[in-house]
This record gives C-alpha cells, structure tokens and sequence, in this order.
C-alpha cells in the first residue's frame, strides 16, 4: 500500500485580543483562527506492539517531548490501545512562528491515529484531549475556522473571507512566553461580541511587543505595510500581508528582503486535514 500523507495545515490569528490574565498565569483572549492550504505533513504505520517510535525526530526536542508521541500516547492511553505507530514527520512550518506547527502536528496524530487504530472517539472527545497538549490543539481537531475565547479552546465556527497571504518569517524565533512575560503587553482589551469584532478592523495585542522586542519584525512587518494591511500571528514571529489574489500576493513575494523567506498561501475555512480524512474514509470503506 502506497505510504499515506496525512495534512497538518498551518493556521493564522487573523486577530488576537488579551482580555485578562488568570491566577495560574494563562491569558483570556479573543482571536480569530484561520487555516491556510500549506503545512507539515505525517504519515503512520500502525505496529503490532505499543512501541511508539517517531522516524524523523526534531533537533533540540527530544522524542518524549515532542507534542507528536506525546499526543500518540494521550490516545493511546486513552482508549485502551495496545496498538503502536511508526510515525514520519516532514516539517515545512517554521517552528517558534506563531503558525501553529506543534499543535497542528499534535491534531493530526489524534484525528490520523483515531481512524488508524479505530478508536472510535467523535472530535469533540479528540479536542477535550488535545487541549491538555495545548491551548490551540482544538481549533485543529474541529476543523473549521473559528472565534476562539477562554485560552482558546472555547471555538465557534466562523466564516472569514478565504483571502490569498504572504507569509513571512524573519528569521528570528520567538518563545511565546517572552510575550507573554512582557509586562507592557496589554492585557485589558475590552471583550466584544465576535459580530461586533469581525466588523472592525483587525489588530493583534502581542505585535507592539514583538516589534518592540525584535528588530527583524519591526522592519519585516514595516516593509509589508507599504504593500498590504499587513500583521503579526499569533505570538509571532510570522507576519503575514492579506492579498484578494494570488498573483497579487506573489508579486510582493518577488520582491522580499533577501534576509527574510516566505510563501503565499490561500486562507481557508475548513482544514485540509478534514478534507483528507474524508477522502481516506470513503475509500477505506468507512464513511
């Protein structure tokens, strides 16, 4: 049988409010989660034993560590598996962006390995599993772009516009607790109604101090300006430029710093992973 490809898309803040902080240090926001058609990739082999073996580890993370095996032994443990999974990862989404990389892997092990083992669990069940991953695991394992509040996990399905982006790195890496950390980030945002927020221009709190703190973010992001309402995702350190065509977005993308690297990619509301889990579905003769 021909090695199968499981997506694992990566995701934008098209915005992203901080409404208060709670005692354990976690912050309430407002954001708005949309996927994009570029990501990583997984594929698994189901083993006989429990062994659960990644063949492509990730530099600087150990295996035990990585949100990939860790979400294979949360299923695992779960639902009472004594199968294993040999998994490969091919890595695309730069790591410490703010593009979501390590949640969405963790995503598609739970949503692939549920499928693959026949666990049988609906992905409600998967998302209040991945939350304990991580804030954004969920939006992931639901599928469908989404108004997130809470720490994220509180989604409801939403319908931006499927816009064309440039998105770009800067080269720097950026650990989302050093945001968080910074004492002049704004964490009072007034919360509003998703209505009222999808009818104002859109921000993100944590870009003043990503472009306070890094110099690559404040000249990327300073030079997209100049072409695109332009913002930084998540905690950073992407940035991304919204176009209404591709060529458009392509165009701008010729003419990057040659210090920085990008790729254009479509916004879109239900993930490519769903798409293909369909599809693998049907022709496994399961749907």
């Amino acid at each position: 049988m021909t090695q199968q490809w499981w997506p694992s898309p990566a995701k934008l803040n098209l915005f992203l409010y901080i409404t208060g902080q709670r005692p354990n240090g976690y912050h309430d926001l407002q954001t708005l989660f949309q996927f994009v058609d570029y990501g990583d990739s997984l594929s698994f082999n189901v083993r006989d034993d429990s062994a659960i073996v990644l063949t492509t580890p990730t530099d600087g993370v150990a295996d035990e560590d990585n949100l990939v095996v860790r979400a294979a032994r949360l299923l695992q443990a779960h639902a009472g598996v004594s199968q294993g999974a040999e998994i490969s990862l091919q890595k695309r989404i730069p790591m410490g962006g703010g593009l979501g990389g390590g949640s969405s892997n963790a995503a598609t092990v739970l949503i692939a390995l549920n499928a693959l083992w026949q666990c049988g669990l609906c992905d409600t069940e998967l998302a209040q599993l991945g939350v304990t991953l991580g804030a954004d695991v969920p939006v992931f394992v639901m599928g469908h772009a989404a108004f997130a509040e809470g720490i994220g996990e509180i989604l409801q399905p939403v319908e931006p516009e499927e816009k064309w982006y440039l998105i770009a790195h800067p080269g720097v890496n950026i650990a989302t607790p050093l945001i968080f950390g910074d004492p002049e980030l704004t964490r009072n945002t007034p919360k509003r109604t998703v209505n009222v927020l999808l009818d104002t221009p859109y921000a993100n709190d944590c870009e003043p101090i990503a472009r306070k703190r890094f110099y690559e973010v404040e000249q990327l992001l300073s030079w997209l300006l100049e072409y695109a309402p332009s913002r930084l995702t998540g905690t950073g350190a992407c940035v991304f430029a919204e176009f209404d065509t591709e060529s458009a977005a392509r165009q701008v993308l010729d003419k990057m710093p040659t210090w920085s690297r990008g790729f254009v990619a479509q916004g879109v509301n239900i993930s490519p992973l769903h798409l293909f889990r369909e599809v693998w579905l049907r022709t496994a003769g399961k749907a």
